[in-house]
């Protein structure tokens, strides 16, 4: 027997989350609100603005995505894209 998830549709987001600026911490719990929310609205990825800086933001956030259930594949983004400051997650199917 398969059991299933009901999963409540949600309004989208955007296609995009910016953690520029913020604290290690806030970003993080900013990170994980979005990709619910993402998640549940239905988008097949998002992109994730952390900005250059330090890189610091750049790798909690793409450690996060690594391990993270609702996350299918991580890449940084193309040049055009917003490159080493931006990376895109595809989400897993619903």
């Amino acid at each position: 027997m398969t059991s299933r998830v009901a999963v409540t549709q949600v309004e989208s987001p955007g296609i995009e989350v910016s953690l520029r600026g913020m604290r290690a911490d806030d970003a993080l719990d900013a990170l994980e609100r979005y990709l619910d929310r993402a998640y549940r609205a239905g988008l097949p990825y998002v992109r994730i603005v952390h900005g250059k800086g330090t890189g610091r933001l750049r790798k909690l956030a793409r450690d996060l995505l690594g391990a993270h259930p609702l996350v299918a594949e991580v890449r940084t983004a193309e040049a055009h894209e917003g490159g080493e400051g931006v990376t895109i997650a595809k989400l897993v199917s619903r």
